[in-house]
C-alpha cells in the first residue's frame, strides 16, 4: 500500500468491523450460563441469542439516515459510544429484559457500522486498491470473532461470572475505536456531495492520491451535477433496478450458506457430534483461526483476480462442505464434522466473508450509497437473525441432516447466480462503476 494515511484510516475505521465481529460471536460462549441462569425456553433462549441480531436489523435499515445527514465520521463515533454502553451494560446487567436492552444496543452499533464502515472505505480508497482497503473491514470482522472465541475459551473457568467478563472486555476496544475515530477525515465525496465543500475535498482527495486528486474531484462533480440535473431519483425506483438487485441477493446468499448458526452456535454443533465441552469451545475457537487466516488470504487477492473468481471458487467449496456435514448427520458419522466445518470456514472466507461489504460498497452511485449500503446491510442481518432465531428449532425438530441439506442446496443457487448475474467491479472508479451499473 503506497498511501500510509488511507491504511491508517481505513484500519481505524475497520476498529468497528472488530467490535462487529466480537460482538457477533462472543454470545456463543455466554448463552448457555445465560439460559440457565433466567431458566430461559428454548424460544426465549433463541430470543435471546438473535436479539443482537434484531438491533442490528433496525441498526443496518436506519445507518444510511446518519450517514447522509451527519457524515461518515461523526456517525462511526456514535456507533463507538454503542459499543461501550452496550458492553458494560451487558455484562453488569442483572435482569434478562434489562441483558436485552444492552444486547439490543450492540446490535445497533453492528448494523450502523456495517453500512458507515464499508461505505467510508470505500470512498477514501484509491480505485486499484479499494477491495484491499474494504477487505480490512471484513478482515477486521473476522479478528474480532476469532479474539472473541480464544477469549471466550480462556475465560470459561474463571468462576460462575464467567459469561460477565466475556461481554464486558469488549469496552477496551470500543474505548480505543471512540477515541480514535477523532482523528480520521469526512469523506471527501461526502463533502462534495452533500455539503458542497470543494476545498475541504480537495485537500482530502490530496492526501488519499495526489497524482489522481484532480481527475477524480472532476469525477465527483460530474456526476453530482448529472444528479442535480434530474429529478430526486429514490432508491427503488427503476433507475437503480440493477445495483438493488443484486445487494439484495447477495446479502441474502450470504445467510442462508448458515455462517451465522455455525459462529453462534458453534460450541453446540460440536457438542453435537460428540465432542465435549472444553474440546467444543477449542474447536470453535479453531474456526475463528481458519476464518482469520483465509480472510487474510482473500483480501491479499480480491483486487488481483476480482470479485467473481473469488465468489466461484468458494461457491463450489461451500457446496461441496456442507453437504459432507448433512451426510454425516444422515448416517450419525460425526467423525469428520470438525474438519469439514473447517474446510466450510475456509472457502466462506476466501469468498463470500471478504466479498460482501466491498461489493455492496462499490455497486451503487454516490447519490444513494448510503441507502444502498443500508440496503444490503438490512437484508444481510434481516436474513442472519431469521438463520439465527430458527436453527435451534429447526436442527431439533428437522435434525441436523436436513438443516444442512438446505444451506448446499442454496449454495447451488448462489453459483448460478455468481455464474449468470454477477459483474466483475475491481480496479475501476466509483463514478465510472455508476455509468455501467446503473439506467439514464
Amino acid at each position: 500500500m503506497k498511501n500510509s494515511k488511507v491504511l491508517v484510516w481505513s484500519i481505524v475505521v475497520a476498529l468497528g468491523g472488530f467490535l462487529f465481529g466480537f460482538d457477533t460471536a462472543v454470545i456463543s460462549g455466554a448463552e448457555k450460563a445465560i439460559q440457565i441462569l433466567w431458566k430461559l425456553t428454548a424460544v426465549e433462549h433463541g430470543f435471546t441469542v438473535s436479539i443482537a441480531l434484531i438491533g442490528t436489523v433496525v441498526g443496518a435499515m436506519l445507518g444510511g439516515i446518519p450517514a447522509d445527514r451527519l457524515g461518515r465520521k461523526k456517525t462511526l463515533f456514535w456507533i463507538a459510544v454503542l459499543y461501550l454502553v452496550s458492553s458494560l451494560g451487558s455484562a453488569l446487567s442483572n435482569d434478562w429484559y434489562l441483558f436485552l436492552l444492552f444486547r439490543f444496543m450492540g446490535g445497533l452499533g453492528v448494523g450502523a457500522s456495517s453500512v458507515a464502515a464499508p461505505l467510508y472505505i470505500s470512498e477514501i480508497s484509491p480505485a486499484r486498491s479499494r477491495g484491499k482497503m474494504v477487505g480490512l473491514f471484513q478482515f477486521n470482522v473476522v479478528f474480532g470473532i476469532l479474539i472473541a472465541y480464544f477469549s471466550n475459551y480462556f475465560m470459561q473457568d474463571i468462576g460462575e461470572h464467567a459469561w460477565r467478563w466475556m461481554l464486558g472486555i469488549q469496552a477496551i476496544p470500543s474505548l480505543i475505536f471512540l477515541l480514535a475515530i477523532l482523528y480520521v477525515p469526512e469523506s471527501p465525496r461526502w463533502l462534495v456531495m452533500k455539503k458542497g465543500k470543494l476545498d475541504e475535498a480537495r485537500q482530502i482527495l490530496e492526501l488519499i492520491d495526489p497524482g489522481a486528486s484532480r481527475e477524480t474531484l472532476s469525477d465527483i462533480l460530474k456526476s453530482t451535477a448529472d444528479t442535480q440535473s434530474q429529478p430526486k431519483a429514490k432508491l427503488f425506483s427503476a433507475k437503480y433496478k440493477s445495483p438493488v438487485g443484486l445487494a439484495v441477493m447477495f446479502a441474502i446468499f450470504n445467510q442462508v450458506s448458515g455462517i451465522n448458526a455455525i459462529i453462534y452456535y458453534s460450541p453446540r454443533i460440536f457438542e453435537m457430534t460428540g465432542l465435549g465441552t472444553k474440546s467444543a469451545f477449542l474447536s470453535s475457537a479453531g474456526i475463528g483461526l481458519v476464518n482469520f487466516a483465509f480472510t487474510l488470504l482473500a483480501i491479499n487477492f480480491i483486487d488481483r483476480f476480482g470479485r467473481r473468481t473469488l465468489m466461484l471458487i468458494g461457491s463450489v467449496g461451500l457446496i461441496v462442505t456442507l453437504s459432507l456435514v448433512a451426510r454425516a448427520f444422515f448416517i450419525q458419522d460425526f467423525s469428520g464434522v470438525p474438519v469439514f466445518l473447517f474446510v466450510y470456514i475456509a472457502f466462506f472466507a476466501f469468498s463470500q466473508g471478504a466479498v460482501i461489504w466491498v461489493f455492496i460498497s462499490e455497486i451503487f452511485p454516490n447519490e444513494v450509497r448510503a441507502n444502498g449500503q443500508a440496503l444490503g446491510s438490512f437484508t444481510h442481518w434481516f436474513m442472519a437473525a431469521v438463520v439465527a432465531f430458527s436453527f435451534p428449532i429447526i436442527s431439533e425438530f428437522l435434525g441436523g441432516g436436513i438443516t444442512f441439506s438446505f444451506f448446499a442446496i442454496m449454495m447451488v443457487l448462489q453459483l448460478i447466480f455468481v455464474w449468470r448475474v454477477m459483474p466483475e467491479t475491481k480496479g475501476t472508479s466509483l463514478e465510472r462503476l455508476e455509468k455501467t451499473m446503473v439506467l439514464h
